[in-house]
């Protein structure tokens, strides 16, 4: 088939010889994959095809490789619809990752854990700080969607946050044990003592009763990342969210969702992650967190 391929890009795509025969190269190494992983061509949807993009991330291929992988899944993807193999060009989706753009980082779940651990409970703004952070990773929020929740869209029998994001957008995403267990502590032990008699719509309160303000949250942050010596941002939170659900298989659309990203573009950049976690189980490696799969 990579003959024809190779033929069809000189012959249709007037392509180069050199890129043709680049093109067929990467070619070959899916359909290899595709054969070692026992799916058929036939059958290959853009999810397939993300899985073996971070099956190639995970290899040590670098972004220029994966780059140019894409490249040729889009060619190979028209030349299968053109012979009838494919009803629509799966790739036509895939978006190349830009050299110039830095990857953002993302931390292991165990670094996550050492983070989240760090935290001293044993103090009533403790509580509240592990109820947020764990609310933050287990629905990928942004510090200000953490920020501006209220009360009223906080469900926790039903594991659930209606969020309102950018450009005013609401979004509705659940969430894991672990945050409940962490937030029903917060909200019948520390919350009604931090707002007294006053009616404060936002869950997250500071020592005077107030909306705790983004300031704040990353204020504490940078307290428990040197204390558990992790190298993070509130927002690295965010991004492992999506990577370990990734890992964990869920797909690319649904993450998008999640993380209420207008664009799938934006979304697509925790494919190209390096991480060496990112083929592990996602139940073994996501305790208590794994209700958005469900």
């Amino acid at each position: 088939m990579t003959r024809d391929f190779y033929a069809d890009l000189i012959s249709v795509e007037r392509l180069s010889e050199k890129t043709a025969e680049a093109y067929s190269a990467s070619a070959l190494i899916f359909l290899r994959w595709l054969q070692k992983e026992e799916k058929k061509l036939s059958g290959v949807d853009t999810n397939t095809l993300i899985y073996y993009l971070i099956w190639r991330n995970t290899g040590g291929i670098d972004e220029l490789t994966i780059a140019k992988d894409i490249s040729a899944l889009r060619s190979f993807g028209s030349y299968l619809v053109r012979i009838g193999l494919w009803y629509e060009n799966s790739a036509s989706l895939l978006e190349r990752p830009k050299a110039t753009k830095a990857l953002p980082r993302v931390l292991s779940v165990e670094q996550v854990d050492l983070l989240l651990s760090s935290i001293d409970v044993g103090k009533p703004l403790g509580i509240r700080d592990r109820a947020l952070f764990e609310l933050i990773y287990s629905c990928g929020l942004r510090i200000s969607e953490a920020c501006s929740l209220v009360t009223e869209n906080l469900h926790l029998n039903e594991k659930i946050i209606i969020v309102r994001g950018k450009g005013d957008k609401e979004r509705m995403v659940p969430f894991g044990n672990a945050a409940k267990e962490w937030l029903e502590r917060y909200l019948s032990e520390v919350r009604p003592v931090l707002c007294g008699n006053r009616i404060v719509p936002e869950v997250f309160l500071n020592y005077q009763g107030k909306p705790l303000s983004r300031k704040g949250v990353w204020k504490n942050f940078q307290v428990f990342e040197a204390k558990a010596g992790v190298t993070a941002k509130v927002h690295t939170l965010r991004h492992s969210f999506a990577t370990h659900l990734l890992a964990g298989g869920l797909d690319l659309r649904s993450v998008q969702e999640l993380l209420g990203h207008a664009d799938l573009a934006t979304t697509q950049i925790y494919t190209h992650i390096e991480n060496k976690q990112l083929k592990e189980n996602h139940e073994k490696f996501f305790p208590g967190h794994g209700a958005a799969q469900n």
